[in-house]
């Protein structure tokens, strides 16, 4: 079977018919964020480097549950991003790059990062009747 979506999970796979549908989110851990006001109002950036982590979302909505069985919170797992990242022509990218993922456009590199991150939570409903699943996964990078 050819595969479904450019999404990868290694460590809990993506199983077929669960992956329609599919978002992902990527937004900055909460730790990431630490910015004050001097006492002249000014405002500073008092985050440390060691915390610009990602945390993501990934939905989908299929026919098909997905791949959770045996995935509990903690469990590390290698994630091939739908989401892009983009920087300058002739900066670095700040991720590792999925391999045949990077384009250019505009002036501007585009590709898709390969992070590993740690599962800290999912949930999967299904319609009886309308035979469909719903499902998230939430993930920290590591």
């Amino acid at each position: 079977m050819a595969n479904e979506t450019v999404l990868s999970l290694s460590g809990m796979g993506v199983a077929p018919y669960s992956a329609r549908g599919l978002t992902q989110t990527l937004t900055p851990i909460g730790q990431a964020t630490s910015v004050r006001r001097t006492i002249n109002g000014g405002l500073v950036d008092l985050s440390l480097a060691a915390f610009r982590k990602y945390r993501s979302t990934i939905s989908g909505g299929d026919q098909r549950a997905p791949s959770v069985d045996g995935v509990w919170p903690g469990q590390i797992v290698t994630v091939d991003c739908i989401s892009e990242l983009a920087y300058p022509v002739g900066g670095t990218p700040q991720r590792t790059v999925v391999a045949g993922s990077s384009h250019e456009d505009g002036g501007f590199v585009y590709y898709r990062p390969r992070l590993q991150m740690m599962v800290v939570g999912f949930t999967a409903t299904q319609d009886e009747w309308g035979a469909t699943v719903k499902w998230q996964l939430e993930l920290e990078e590591v």
